[in-house]
């Protein structure tokens, strides 16, 4: 016998994941300057050359033992003291090593933080439109996701329906800002309203609700918006951090849990969180990645292209009659589809050699994601392919 959940997952990647592959068989057939792959938010800035720089001083000047071998299970002592220092001094957090959980990007932050926090049946309040594998996460140890709109138009945070979206078996809330895939950013007005409203309905209801803040663009941001830090606002605060899009190291897999010190049950929460990393087969995080951040933490790539090539396109497309959510941060475009059938949107694009990819695996119907972490020679060179795009549209919809 086999798990059947799991080989289901297996064998259907995530929508992105396939438009990804699918991109990868059009370049091979057709040239890879004649597509225009949007699909996956793989940063095409290279990593700041303090890491290249620092990579080539730890394998030549440190002990090749140490540096390969295995830290201990929470992470290196020196890289927690590292991260926990830059949030003292950027944030004005009082958190030190103790807080930090070192992981496998932050995907591996979020599945040790739900497994940990998550039982069998307990509710996941989610806010659409989210990242398609907050599903896989939260299933996979018996939860259930509960999917709460934000608001229409800029997709802000819609407090009341969040209000009446919490019972007693809420065991979390997950936030992502800035968000994957709208680039809203949640202001701190926003965040402390959802503080007040946690606090509430822990009352209300004699229990834990604790919230989980994904945090791997907190850098990527592109006006004057601050990122709320929402350990400050709400006690029962865990984040989950990836260097994977600050730093452009995705393949790298490294990042971190961290847990507030003011948390109820700190203690037992810290080992619940590292327990589930252990039972989900984590020994430690890749201490070469974690001398590294020891040595680079603070530093970012250039986001100034991100920035132009948002803008760029969002200047082009909504010319050219779509409607689209200007980014605050992140690297994602949303745009609503120019028919009801996102999906089917989605598969016309693919005719003008656009990859799109479909809003539904996001908990909402009707838009496509656009990521321009891509060169700009590619966003320059698609803008006739979403002229013509939109045109076939205008032409369809005349013809009815």
């Amino acid at each position: 016998m086999i798990n059947s959940k799991m080989q289901k997952l297996g064998a259907s990647r995530s929508v992105i994941r396939e438009l990804f592959e699918y991109g990868k068989m059009r370049k091979a057939q057709i040239g890879a300057d004649k597509v225009f792959d949007f699909s996956l938010g793989n940063p095409s800035t290279p990593p700041p050359n303090r890491i290249n720089n620092t990579l080539i001083e730890l394998i030549s000047n440190e002990n090749p033992t140490a540096l390969h071998g295995y830290t201990s299970a929470d992470g290196d002592v020196n890289t927690r003291r590292a991260i926990a220092a830059y949030i003292r001094e950027n944030y004005d957090e009082k958190i030190d090593e103790s807080c930090i959980y070192m992981t496998v990007g932050a995907a591996g932050a979020l599945t040790s933080i739900i497994t940990a926090l998550v039982t069998e049946g307990e509710e996941v309040i989610c806010l659409t439109p989210y990242f398609p594998e907050y599903k896989v996460f939260i299933e996979r140890c018996g939860g259930v996701v509960h999917s709460v709109p934000t608001k229409d138009g800029d997709f802000s945070l819609d407090i009341e329906k969040i209000a009446n979206a919490i019972n007693e078996k809420t065991a979390s809330i997950i936030i992502n800002s800035p968000n994957n895939p709208t680039g809203a950013i949640y202001t701190e007005d926003e965040i402390s309203r959802l503080a007040d409203l946690l606090r509430l309905k822990e009352k209300e209801y004699g229990k834990n609700i604790y919230l989980i803040c994904d945090e791997p663009y907190r850098e990527l941001v592109y006006s004057d918006t601050k990122v709320p830090y929402c350990t400050k606002f709400y006690d029962d605060t865990l984040i989950a951090y990836s260097y994977s899009k600050s730093l452009s190291l995705p393949g790298e897999r490294i990042g971190y849990a961290l847990i507030n010190p003011r948390i109820k049950n700190f203690k037992e929460i810290k080992e619940a969180v590292m327990g589930a990393g252990r039972a989900l087969g984590y020994v430690c995080a890749p201490s070469l990645l974690q001398a590294l951040i020891t040595k680079c933490v603070g530093s970012t790539s250039d986001i100034e292209s991100y920035r132009e090539n948002a803008k760029i396109l969002y200047n082009a497309l909504t010319e050219y009659g779509y409607e689209a959510v200007k980014p605050q941060g992140a690297f994602y475009l949303f745009v609503r589809a120019l028919e009801e059938n996102a999906a089917a949107f989605s598969e016309v694009a693919k005719k003008f050699e656009l990859l799109l990819v479909p809003s539904d695996s996001f908990g909402i119907g009707g838009y496509v994601r656009i990521s321009y972490c891509v060169s700009r020679e590619q966003v320059i060179n698609s803008l006739p392919a979403f002229k013509a795009l939109a045109d076939y549209y205008k032409k369809e919809r005349n013809c009815k």
